[in-house]
């Protein structure tokens, strides 16, 4: 009887002490320590796994960091002081207040912490294993280029899941935001957007939830694709340097022969800046382009190349980019450093040997008639090496690339607003003390959102929803910049009218060709004076915004 009754016990006394567990959580003050010891616990052991891969540790990460943080955030405007507060850091026009009174999601973003709003958590998230959306549907247009060459741009047609759902999804969104207004573009002319993935092409999934959000909308959304990247085949014995834009350039006609009484916005991911900020500044003020917007941009792309990225993250972009090097490798092996970009172990090293080259002997008279055998050797056609200039051949050097590769190179040339969102502890990009912040506080045309936690294309929400509020803030924004520059103060111009007008416009027509490809040199405007282009007040430092079309 005796072995029966502790048989009985020792049978019973693991769910008894279960139960007596449960309970003793269910008090408050128990579950709170349970709680810190589980985070504590659970930090030392993610510190654990990020010493062993290399990963480098943000202070924001900290979870003591955390909890001693506010909940709330300071915008300052103006300020060139690195701290970390979520602020915007521009120069005091109108526009930036303007911003600030009607641009909600500006003001209040309430980033996830950690463990969700790790840095390295939030960038593999968003380049590997994201949310895909509800599986995006696109229709794909391949273009021929002046130069021989082909670039892929894919309309974005809908989803599965249907348009009357995601529209619906998005209304019960919108009752959860406040503060924030989404454009009601839902007309017969909606505004375009058109996405610039990374240098290295393809669709990430942090690039498919802002197409999705757009979609949702009622933007026209349409991926740039440079040649050889996303199954674009590759025609010539030419890829895209970082910051070359002529193929960029070529494709914003396009879109825009597409949809004439549209507004065009553009987005840029990550290492895409480089093509969009020289863009902008190549076109200047005969951009088709009403504003655009760089998420985790790279501001300064020599600096980026040179500084080492975490070996995970290296790894992983070498990889990608030579994946495609090796699909064209017999192609390149004639006219590149295929081998030496191939066993390179950095990026700078695969940069360097794809687009570098030592400088090549000067042609005598006698041996004149090899130049234009020079130019069939690079897969290009003399016409095609007079319009592309020097990016015909391969740059002398490394200083040499970056002197017509830099994406900042003409930043006095931009004309339309730019909205740069960079935060802080982004383990893709170099310290945030390296940022340009004299451009941003002197050029009206810059703006800088920097935030403290974010990651690289990170920028979760604090709520479980899976909102990302880059793309909730950058869709916003969009729609306030139209907002600001198609009125005046006075009798300021609705987003709604806008739609209104640009469906009028298309309904009595408009012609379809595209528009013709200027060289870069025809492009560039002399710059007015000072005195023509903006009026500044003494005391309010009002910008007049005002650009001058004349194509």
């Amino acid at each position: 009887m005796a072995s029966f009754v502790g048989d009985y016990f020792l049978f019973l006394f693991p769910s008894v002490l279960l139960l007596l567990l449960s309970l003793t959580l269910r008090l408050p003050r128990v579950h709170c320590w349970t709680g810190l010891a589980v985070r504590a616990l659970s930090w030392r052991l993610w510190v654990i796994i990020c010493l062993i891969l290399g990963l480098p540790l943000h202070k924001n990460t900290s979870a003591r960091a955390e909890e001693v943080k506010s909940a709330g955030t300071n915008i300052l405007s103006g300020s060139g002081q690195i701290s970390d507060e979520s602020r915007l850091i521009c120069k005091p026009t109108a526009l930036a207040k303007y911003l600030l009174r009607h641009c909600g999601s500006l003001a209040k973003p309430r980033l996830a912490t950690w463990p969700r709003g790790d840095p390295h958590l939030q960038t593999l998230s968003s380049l590997l294993w994201g949310q895909h959306g509800e599986a995006l549907q696109f229709t794909r247009d391949n273009l021929l280029l002046k130069d021989g060459g082909i670039i892929a741009v894919d309309w974005a047609v809908g989803t599965k899941m249907g348009e009357a759902a995601t529209r619906k999804k998005w209304d019960v969104r919108k009752e959860h935001q406040s503060g924030v207004r989404a454009p009601g573009c839902f007309t017969s002319a909606p505004p375009v957007l058109l996405l610039i993935p990374q240098y290295w092409g393809g669709m990430t999934p942090h690039l498919k939830m802002l197409c999705q959000q757009a979609l949702c909308q009622g933007f026209y959304v349409v991926v740039f694709h440079p040649r050889g990247t996303e199954g674009c085949p590759l025609t010539t014995a030419r890829v895209t340097e970082f910051g070359d834009p002529a193929d960029l350039e070529q494709a914003v006609a396009y879109v825009h022969s597409r949809h004439p009484s549209s507004v065009l916005f553009a987005v840029s991911e990550g290492s895409g800046s480089g093509v969009l900020l020289s863009y902008l500044g190549e076109c200047g003020s005969s951009t088709y382009l009403t504003a655009a917007a760089a998420i985790s941009p790279v501001l300064l792309g020599q600096l980026w190349f040179e500084t080492p990225m975490p070996p995970i993250y290296r790894w992983g972009a070498l990889f990608h980019r030579k994946q495609q090097l090796r699909r064209y490798a017999s192609s390149f092996r004639g006219v590149r450093d295929v081998d030496r970009a191939l066993s390179s172990s950095s990026l700078r090293d695969f940069e360097e040997a794809l687009f570098c080259s030592p400088p090549q002997p000067q042609l005598s008279p006698l041996n004149s008639g090899l130049s234009s055998r020079s130019h069939s050797q690079w897969g290009l056609a003399s016409s095609a090496a007079w319009a592309l200039d020097e990016r015909a051949y391969p740059a002398k050097d490394w200083e040499s690339y970056w002197e017509r590769n830099e994406p900042l190179r003409d930043a006095d040339e931009v004309a339309v607003p730019v909205l740069c969102v960079r935060s802080s502890d982004d383990p893709l990009l170099p310290p945030a003390s390296t940022l340009p912040l004299p451009l941003f506080m002197s050029n009206p045309y810059f703006f800088l959102m920097l935030t403290d936690r974010g990651g690289h294309c990170g920028f979760a929400l604090e709520e479980q929803g899976g909102e990302i509020w880059s793309h909730i803030s950058i869709l916003e924004y969009f729609r306030v910049v139209a907002e600001f520059l198609r009125g005046d103060e006075r009798n300021r111009v609705s987003w709604s009218a806008l739609m209104e007008e640009n469906s009028q416009a298309r309904l009595r027509g408009w012609s379809m060709a595209p528009a013709r490809r200027r060289k870069a040199t025809e492009m560039r405007r002399p710059r007015p004076q000072a005195a023509d282009q903006c009026t500044m007040d003494a005391q309010e430092g009002n910008f007049t915004w005002k650009r001058s079309y004349t194509r």
